[in-house]
């Protein structure tokens, strides 16, 4: 059974979905991942929805929550868990690029190189944005592309975040828009 919950946002509306105890996706309703991740489902208040709020409002109060809600997806596969592991190490109020996040996987992995098209591949699955914070990787050449809640969200969140965000720009054509 999947259950969802509404949070509403400084940003717009958020949905939530779960299995019951994991957290299974959050995306913005007006995001272009929403028909991908959010599952119809019965709205319920559960002990996860519960935990997940809490993280969001002290998120949206411009704090760094110091906990992660139990979040799961069954469809994850070892690289996409990589790229997941490497974004929730990105600190509060920072970016790094898809690039970097390559290096650090090939480095673990004892390659010389990685792609970092392929990391953006696996950026772009998370069905569990601002938690698992994909809208703090942006492009070598400093644009900030590659955000399935919408570019302006992710431009919001960075400066939530207290990022400067006049170093980068905003793709004329692209996924992210």
């Amino acid at each position: 059974m999947v259950y969802c919950k509404k949070y509403f946002s400084p940003l717009g509306e958020i949905t939530l979905n779960s299995d019951g105890e994991f957290l299974t996706a959050l995306c913005f309703e007006d995001g272009k991942d929403y028909g991908r991740y959010i599952k119809s489902s019965e709205e319920r208040e559960l002990p996860i929805f519960e935990e997940t709020v809490r993280w969001l409002d002290i998120y949206f109060s411009g704090k760094n929550p110091d906990f992660i809600p139990k979040y799961k997806r069954n469809d994850i596969t070892p690289f996409r868990q990589e790229v997941i592991d490497e974004m929730i190490k990105i600190p509060y109020g920072t970016t790094v690029t898809y690039n970097d996040i390559s290096k650090a996987i090939a480095q673990k992995r004892g390659l010389t190189k990685m792609s970092a098209q392929a990391v953006g591949g696996a950026v772009g699955w998370n069905p569990i944005c601002i938690i698992i914070p994909c809208h703090r990787v942006v492009g070598t050449n400093g644009s900030l592309t590659g955000y399935g809640g919408g570019i302006i969200n992710k431009m919001k969140l960075l400066e939530l975040e207290g990022v400067d965000i006049t170093k980068y720009y905003v793709p004329k054509k692209g996924t992210a828009l």
